[in-house]
């Protein structure tokens, strides 16, 4: 069974999509860029900061559900500039601490909004 996830902790999905969508004990987030669910602007500064906002956001959507940092099975990382690999890399493993999931990152052209960072994961879901 099919259950849309969405919380008010992280950004509106800015499209016609879901920012999650579980099936069974699995966890399909959309891409999180950074964007502040309060304002619903983008975070200025550097990839660092936009990171940080991006894992937030990504944190908010796994606790709706009902998963974590720890339950994330698989990430998909978008950075515009692979110049910022590094920096990116450093935020990114602060929250992703006790469980080093599977991960893809590309460099892309561009982002929605022009942001410089968009993360989107799988994640096993606790039982409700």
């Amino acid at each position: 069974m099919l259950t849309t996830i969405f919380t008010k902790e992280a950004p509106a999905a800015i499209g016609p999509y879901s920012q999650a969508i579980k099936l069974d004990k699995l966890l399909f987030t959309s891409g999180q860029i950074p964007v502040n669910p309060n304002t619903g602007e983008v975070v200025d500064g550097e990839v660092t900061e936009q990171a940080h906002q991006v894992m937030k956001n990504l944190q908010a959507v796994l606790e709706e559900g009902n998963a974590s940092f720890n339950t994330v099975i698989k990430t998909t990382c978008f950075i515009t500039n692979m110049a910022d690999f590094a920096d990116f890399n450093s935020v990114y493993e602060q929250y992703f601490t006790a469980n080093k999931p599977a991960r893809s990152c590309v460099a892309v052209k561009e982002l929605p909004k022009g942001v410089l960072c968009e993360v989107e994961v799988i994640a096993l879901a606790e039982d409700n």
